[in-house]
C-alpha cells in the first residue's frame, strides 16, 4: 500500500490560468505513486448560472472553464497515470462527464470517468422550508421561486468513485477541500472517524484550492511581500503521508515562492474559526499546525486536529435579484473635478424626481471607487481637490429595469445635457443573482457516485 499521495493544483478557479497545470502535471508525470490533478472551478454564484445554463439547454450546465483548463493536459494526465479530480460538473456533472470523453475519444483514449450527483436539494425542500433553514438573515422569507440549491458534499463520493476505477472525477458542489480529501481516503483508507488524518487531508485540499495563492498569487505586495516570477507562478503540488503530514513545494523552474509567510496565509484564508473550521467531513482545529521550511519552496505542515463532522450540512441558495445597470463618462483637463462634481448632481437630482426609490451609487474611478457608500459621503472630500482625470461610475440594482435604463439613459444625456468635455460614455445591464445560506440536515442528501456509461 502506498504511503505517500501527491496532489497538484490545476486550477483555484474557474477564471485561473489555462497554462497552469502544464508544469505541474509534468512534475507529478516524473514521480512515482499514487498522483492526483485537482481543478477548483465553482464559485458560489457560479453554479447558480450553470443552473440557468442548463434550464437553457440540458446539454450545457457545466464550467465553461472545463475545456480551456483540460485540453493543456489532459493527454498528457492519461498517458502518466494522473488522476483528476474537478468540480467542473456544476449543474450538470453528466453532461462535463460526456464531454471530457469525447475529449479523450478525439485524443486517442477511453478512460473511465466516475460521476458525483447528489448536492441538489430544491427538489427535495420547498422555498419556505429553505427558508426556515437560512442562517444569519431572512432573504428567503416570502420569496417564491429560486434559480439553486445546492449541498456542500464531502469527500465519500469522491473516493467511491476513486474505488469504481475513474482515471477522471467530475463533481458538482462538493466542498473545496473535498476534492483533496477524497483521494487521500480512497488510497489510504482513513477511517471515517480518524478525525486527525480527516482534518490533515482538509487542511491539504485547503491549502491547494486557491490554486497559487499559497504560491505567492494574492500574496505579492511590491516592497513589502516580494514576489519573483509572478507571470509565472508555479502551482502548488502537496506530498501527504499516510500519516497525514504535508509538504507543500511547486515544479522546478516556474516562479513564485513557497515559505512558511506563503503557506500561513493561505492556511488562514477565508478561515472563520481556527479552531473550529467546520467541513462535511471534519471540523478542522489549526491551532497548534507546525509550518517548517525544509527546503528552498518547500514546507512541512503538521499539527492539524479534527473533531467531530457537523450534524448538518450548507446550502447555499441563489435567487434572481433583478439587474445592475452601469454606466461610466470622463472628464478631463482644467477643472475637471468640478465639472464631474456637476455632473454626479445633475443626474443625482433627476433621478431623485423621476425615480425616487432607485438608490444610485456614484464613484470615481481610482479615487474612490472600493470604500465610497451609497450615499456619496466620501465622495465629496475628491471634489474638493482639483484633478484633471476623473472618471465617475454610476449604478444602481433593482427588479424594476425601466427605472435602471432611466439611469443609463440620464449617464449619456450628459453629452449633450450636462457640464462640459464628457465623453468615453460606456453603459451596461447585468441580471443579478443573490445568495443565501441554510443548514441542511444530512440525511435530506443523496451523494452517488457512478461511471459514465455504466448500467443504474
Amino acid at each position: 500500500m502506498a504511503d505517500l499521495v501527491r496532489i497538484g493544483s490545476g486550477a483555484g478557479f474557474a477564471g485561473d490560468r489555462t497554462d497552469a497545470a502544464v508544469p505541474v502535471v509534468a512534475a507529478l508525470a516524473r514521480m512515482e505513486g499514487p498522483r492526483f490533478l485537482m481543478f477548483e472551478t465553482l464559485a458560489e454564484r457560479t453554479l447558480a448560472l450553470c443552473q440557468l445554463a442548463r434550464k437553457s439547454d440540458p446539454s450545457k450546465g457545466y464550467s465553461p472553464a472545463l475545456e480551456k483548463l483540460l485540453a493543456p493536459v489532459l493527454a498528457d494526465c492519461l498517458a502518466s497515470g494522473i488522476r483528476i479530480i474537478g468540480n467542473f460538473g456544476a449543474a450538470n456533472p453528466q453532461a462535463a462527464a460526456e464531454r471530457i470523453a469525447q475529449m479523450a475519444r478525439d485524443l486517442g483514449h477511453a478512460p473511465r470517468i466516475g460521476i458525483v450527483t447528489g448536492s441538489e436539494i430544491d427538489d427535495r425542500l420547498s422555498v419556505s422550508e429553505l427558508a426556515a433553514r437560512e442562517t444569519g438573515g431572512t432573504l428567503l422569507k416570502g420569496r417564491s421561486a429560486i434559480t439553486s440549491a445546492d449541498v456542500y458534499l464531502g469527500a465519500a463520493p469522491i473516493a467511491e468513485a476513486l474505488a469504481l476505477g475513474a482515471d477522471i472525477v467530475v463533481t458538482g458542489r462538493v466542498a473545496d477541500p473535498a476534492l483533496a480529501l477524497g483521494p487521500l481516503l480512497h488510497v489510504f483508507g482513513w477511517a471515517e472517524d480518524d478525525w486527525d488524518r480527516l482534518a490533515a487531508g482538509t487542511l491539504a485540499g485547503h491549502l491547494l484550492e486557491c490554486g497559487s495563492q499559497v504560491s505567492g498569487g494574492y500574496f505579492a505586495d511590491p516592497g513589502v511581500k516580494d514576489v519573483p516570477g509572478l507571470d509565472d507562478v508555479g502551482f502548488p503540488i502537496l506530498e501527504i503521508g499516510r500519516d497525514g503530514g504535508i509538504l507543500v513545494t511547486k515544479p522546478e523552474g516556474t516562479g513564485g515562492r513557497i515559505d512558511r509567510f506563503t503557506v500561513i496565509e493561505q492556511m488562514l484564508y477565508e478561515i472563520h474559526d481556527p479552531a473550529a473550521y467546520l467541513t462535511p467531513d471534519v471540523v478542522l482545529d489549526i491551532t497548534d499546525t507546525r509550518v517548517e521550511e525544509v527546503g528552498s519552496d518547500r514546507v512541512r505542515v503538521s499539527g492539524a486536529r479534527g473533531k467531530p463532522r457537523p450534524d448538518t450540512l450548507k446550502a447555499t441558495v441563489c435567487f434572481e435579484a433583478g439587474q445592475l445597470a452601469e454606466a461610466e463618462i470622463s472628464y478631463a483637463g482644467p477643472n475637471a473635478s468640478a465639472r464631474a462634481r456637476l455632473a454626479a448632481e445633475v443626474v443625482r437630482t433627476r433621478l431623485a424626481r423621476r425615480a425616487p426609490g432607485l438608490k444610485l451609487r456614484v464613484d470615481a474611478i481610482g479615487l474612490t471607487s472600493v470604500f465610497n457608500d451609497t450615499g456619496g459621503a466620501t465622495l465629496a472630500p475628491l471634489f474638493e481637490t482639483e484633478r484633471e482625470d476623473v472618471r465617475l461610475r454610476f449604478s444602481a440594482q433593482s427588479t424594476d429595469k425601466a427605472e435602471l435604463e432611466m439611469l443609463l439613459d440620464e449617464v449619456e444625456g450628459l453629452y449633450c445635457a450636462g457640464p462640459a468635455g464628457g465623453a468615453g460614455v460606456r453603459k451596461h445591464m447585468t441580471p443579478r443573482l443573490s445568495s443565501a445560506s441554510c443548514l441542511i440536515e444530512r440525511g435530506m442528501t443523496s451523494p452517488k457516485a457512478t461511471l459514465l456509461g455504466a448500467q443504474p
